[in-house]
């Protein structure tokens, strides 16, 4: 090979390599935006479960001596009611959306 044509592979070489860095770095910061966003996503739903439990506890104070067997079974039966199921539906039906 010609030394020209050695100087001209080296350049492209390194061009590809420069390429490939910023590549490299662009999948980075993607892949920490991701974690950012995942990890804000959990703090915003274990802010709400905490704060529904408060609520709960609020409302039915007795909700506070039952084991968490006893209150999933208490809460299970609650929820089928069929008169906690119209009122659920009516309040999510008013409420779309939210908060």
């Amino acid at each position: 090979m010609h030394e020209k044509e050695m100087e001209k592979l080296q350049a492209e070489k390194e061009k590809v390599e420069r390429q490939l860095a910023q590549e490299q770095h662009k999948i980075q910061r993607l892949e920490s935006c991701a974690a950012y966003y995942e990890k804000g996503d959990r703090r915003k739903r274990a802010h709400r479960l905490i704060t529904r439990g408060a609520a709960i506890e609020s409302v039915a104070p007795q909700t506070k001596g039952l084991s968490e067997t006893a209150f999933y079974v208490f809460a299970e039966l609650v929820f089928a009611l069929p008169a906690t199921q119209r009122l659920l539906m009516e309040v999510t039906g008013n409420h779309a959306g939210g908060d």
